[in-house]
């Protein structure tokens, strides 16, 4: 976890504010799934730093292939969010 903050150019707390960003994104779209608008708002909370994530491991050289996972799971989010206010 340290090699990677370090490769990022973040402090290893920062890091870990990230991680924690992400279990609470999960967190509110298993909730979501009994109050729709907690889901939608974790699954936009998620996709922008999903799509932030990308970002980062472009502009720090790593090869495109490194920032597809993030890239992938905001376009999920997005369609999540999407799909439940469209189902409403």
């Amino acid at each position: 976890m340290r090699q990677a903050a370090a490769h990022l150019g973040m402090s290893v707390r920062l890091y870990r504010v990230v991680g924690a960003l992400e279990v609470a994104g999960v967190a509110g779209l298993l909730l979501g799934l009994s109050w729709m608008p907690l889901g939608v708002a974790a699954a936009t909370g998620l996709a922008l730093l999903m799509a932030a994530a990308a970002v980062v491991h472009l502009r720090h050289g790593d090869p495109p292939v490194r920032a597809v996972p993030a890239a992938l799971l905001a376009l999920i989010s997005l369609t999540y969010a999407a799909t439940t206010m469209t189902a409403g």
